[in-house]
């Protein structure tokens, strides 16, 4: 059994993780569809309300409410497969939830990229209304749930400012390999 968590700032390369885990065949278990279905419930749109309804179910039930109500998804996936990546882990309190439900199963992983970087991503992509300031305010918001603890404590971390492909081999051998697969597909870029 393997949980493969993923952590990074918005534009970092998380969704193309997910990407490569789909290809791969392994359940994605994505924190922010919670949010999701938490707006739709409240009859908001996930679009505009995402940062609000995040926030509100971190103040109502803890700050590992997404966290809490993502395991037993994670927990269903597994039936089914040897691993599962959990995508967008943002704060410190997550990760010690899945450590705690899957101890030295549960993997973290920090994506990173240089602001200029994610903010042609996010605007590239087309998704986002994103400008160079939306992205600082969203950044803002990560870090206070506590994106910076979660992204010190993980434990292995992409680069992902090279090609998409290269970004991909790095996942797939994480993926498939774990993190001894990652650091052997960093040996052979060297």
């Amino acid at each position: 059994m393997r949980v493969i968590g993923t952590v990074g700032l918005p534009g970092s390369g998380k969704g193309e993780a997910a990407t490569v885990a789909e290809e791969l065949a392994i359940p994605v278990v994505t924190m922010g569809d919670v949010i999701r279905r938490e707006c739709r419930d409240r009859g908001l749109d996930p679009a505009e309300h995402h940062g609000e309804i995040a926030s509100a179910l971190r103040e109502e039930n803890g700050p590992d409410a997404i966290a809490q109500r993502s395991l037993p998804v994670v927990e269903e996936a597994l039936d089914g497969s040897d691993t599962v990546l959990v995508d967008g882990i943002r704060a410190g309190v997550e990760v010690e939830r899945f450590e705690e439900a899957f101890g030295d199963a549960f993997t973290l992983v920090s994506i990173e990229a240089p602001f200029e970087v994610r903010a042609e991503r996010v605007e590239s992509r087309g998704r986002d209304a994103t400008d160079a300031e939306t992205l600082r305010e969203r950044d803002e918001r990560e870090r206070g749930f506590g994106m910076d603890e979660a992204i010190a404590r993980a434990d292995a971390a992409i680069d992902n400012t090279a090609t998409l492909e290269a970004f991909h081999e790095k996942i797939r051998a994480l993926l498939t390999e774990g993190v001894e697969g990652l650091e052997r597909e960093r040996a052979q870029e060297a």
